[in-house]
């Protein structure tokens, strides 16, 4: 029971890193627009390019996520194969999982990486000098 629980812990986790990436760019778009200045905060913006940085190297490395491999021993310590079926590991694995061939991923990963560079010339983040101020 308590590797099925930390297996659905590492897939929220997961989950939430993609959410992070994902919306982090929305924000940063909605919020040039809208004016908040949270979205140009030199630590959030580098914490947001790290995130999408890290896994366009593991797919161009060709390496399976940690998060996914941790996931999936979690579930084989807790007798399960694969990917769990309670409620919690369904969904969550659902939302971040799909068939489609690697490449396809990386394309993926790629272009959305591509689009959080441009963001720092579209949206500029303001200087950690500023940021003390």
């Amino acid at each position: 029971m308590l590797w099925m629980i930390m297996a659905d812990a590492v897939a929220a986790f997961h989950a939430a890193y993609i959410v992070f990436v994902v919306v982090g760019l929305a924000a940063i778009l909605v919020g040039s627009l809208a004016n908040w200045k949270w979205v140009r905060s030199p630590i959030f913006r580098i914490l947001h390019l790290a995130a999408i940085a890290q896994v366009c190297l593991e797919a161009l490395a060709e390496v399976i996520c940690p998060l996914t491999r941790l996931e999936s021993a979690l579930r084989v310590r807790a007798g399960q194969s694969g990917y769990g079926r309670d409620f919690i590991g369904y969904w969550v694995d659902r939302f971040i999982f799909h068939d489609a061939p690697p490449w396809v991923f990386t394309a993926v990963y790629l272009s959305f990486g591509a689009l959080v560079l441009l963001t720092f010339w579209i949206v500029p983040a303001r200087s950690f000098r500023s940021e003390r101020q």
